[in-house]
């Protein structure tokens, strides 16, 4: 806010030299008294802007238009005087004082206290708008934040539940487990609080994830995963498909076969394609969250936030198995290109 301020100071000195370096043009052509003529109208000038728009400052928006229009009515009858003072005739008798006065007040005063009136109020819309638009910006970070604050917690809480399950079966497994573990925080703690994130590391912590759950199946991975298209450049919001992923577990018979959960990438120009295919069997309904549990809700709302009006999410049982489609759109896009989106929105 201090640098939008600062920028209309430097606004104000700008236009002002500017049309001083004018007046003094036009008047040097005219009159060979045009210095102190300029220095007049410049003070008669500045004294009728400053004056109302300060006026404005105090008394715009609020409910005293009796005290705001007694000193307007001032500020505009006392508008001419440096004019007159600096005048390069001698105004000692009244007639030529009253006709400079009041060709004064009718002509220059009037368009100055307008011209200060639109100078306030644009100034205040602009403040206003950027003060509206960074309220909506900490509003909307805050619910990031707290949308991203519940996903710690909830992974860790499955996630330990399986490890549980493997200490106390004292599986061999369990230590590699428990490194496994230790590795998806560690990109959870330190690497997810940007904005965006590499696509490749994003999938790499899929990875991760998926040969952490592997820790429970003795068969060949239960997952394919198949990556399509160049991924280098793509930048996503964090943590966003684990959710997808764990309640494709989540929901998935107890015994699984070696490819039962599907997961397949695809980028195309500018748009990703995730897809999730798992099996449920003869019981379709636990393809979807529990009653009370926050994965895909929070992956609703982050997505809502983040790619507002560029994203479709879908999800549907069919031939026993559940299938999640999330397609996304300005996945080159960069954090700074984010925050503005997020901002606009």
């Amino acid at each position: 806010m201090h640098r939008v301020k600062k920028l209309f100071t430097l606004i104000h000195i700008g236009v002002w030299t500017l049309f001083g370096l004018l007046v003094a043009l036009q008047l040097s052509q005219e009159n060979e008294h045009w210095r102190t003529m300029t220095l007049g109208f410049l003070l008669t000038c500045l004294y009728v802007f400053y004056s109302h728009f300060f006026l404005l400052t105090r008394y715009l928006g609020k409910n005293q238009k009796k005290a705001y229009f007694g000193k307007l009515a001032v500020i505009m009858l006392t508008g001419p005087f440096p004019f007159l003072i600096f005048h390069y005739r001698k105004l000692d008798t009244w007639d030529p004082f009253i006709e400079h006065y009041l060709m004064t007040l009718v002509t220059s005063v009037p368009m100055f206290v307008f011209l200060s009136w639109l100078a306030r109020v644009t100034e205040n819309l602009v403040i206003n708008t950027i003060k509206k638009e960074q309220l909506e910006k900490q509003a909307v970070e805050a619910e990031l934040y707290y949308l991203k604050s519940q996903i710690n917690p909830h992974f860790l809480f499955n996630t330990l539940n399986n490890i549980h399950t493997l200490v106390y079966k004292q599986a061999p497994a369990a230590p590699e487990a428990v490194m496994r573990l230790a590795s998806l925080m560690r990109y959870m703690i330190y690497e997810s609080n940007a904005p965006t994130v590499p696509l490749s590391r994003e999938l790499d912590y899929l990875n991760d994830y998926v040969g952490l759950q592997q820790l429970r199946y003795k068969n060949a991975p239960v997952v394919d995963m198949q990556v399509e298209g160049e991924i280098a450049a793509c930048h996503i919001a964090p943590l966003l498909f684990i959710h997808l992923l764990e309640n494709a577990y989540k929901h998935s018979p107890a015994r699984l076969e070696p490819g039962d959960i599907k997961i397949k990438v695809e980028i195309q120009e500018d748009t990703l394609t995730f897809k999730v295919q798992n099996p449920i069997g003869n019981n379709r309904a636990t393809g979807l969250e529990e009653p009370g549990g926050i994965g895909l809700p929070n992956v609703q709302k982050r997505l809502a936030l983040m790619y507002p009006g560029k994203h479709v999410l879908e999800m549907g049982a069919s031939d026993n198995t559940f299938n999640v489609l999330l397609k996304i759109e300005g996945i080159h896009s960069q954090a700074h290109e984010r925050e503005a989106d997020v901002l606009y929105h």
